[in-house]
């Protein structure tokens, strides 16, 4: 599993991906009949770094990682995340729990508040629900 910025290109695999998520409207704060347009907008928009998993050329989840806030809440991040549905939310959780999803969390993270960034990760995460990662740093 290879896990990379997203494209533009992207936006199809990550819809198909969202699309499901969004429409039952019980885990993100957005209206379940949102167009295809604009879900990707809100999804890979500027405040955003957007990243996919992918294996064998399929794109199997993607994640995004932004500041909470401005100025001296910057040190706040969120990172959401969203996988396809047929048992695939396990593996990538243990693919994004590795050393190397904690090395790309830690860079953003000195991307967001400077090099003296410390990160730690509280997961919450279920087996059917597994959207998101707080990543909290100083």
């Amino acid at each position: 599993m290879h896990i990379r910025p997203a494209s533009s290109a992207d936006a199809p695999a990550i819809w198909s991906i969202l699309e499901p998520t969004i429409r039952v409207g019980e885990t993100y704060t957005l209206d379940r009949n949102l167009s295809q347009a604009v879900a990707i907008a809100y999804w890979m928009g500027a405040d955003k770094e957007v990243f996919v998993a992918e294996e064998a050329g399929a794109i199997l989840g993607t994640y995004y990682i932004r500041p909470n806030q401005a100025g001296g809440g910057r040190h706040v991040c969120n990172c959401l995340y969203e996988t396809k549905v047929q048992a695939i939310a396990t593996r990538l959780v243990d693919k994004w729990g590795s050393a190397k999803a904690q090395t790309r969390a830690q860079a953003v993270a000195r991307r967001c508040a400077g090099t003296r960034a410390k990160i730690a990760c509280d997961i919450a995460m279920s087996v059917r629900d597994c959207n998101r990662l707080d990543i909290y740093y100083h």
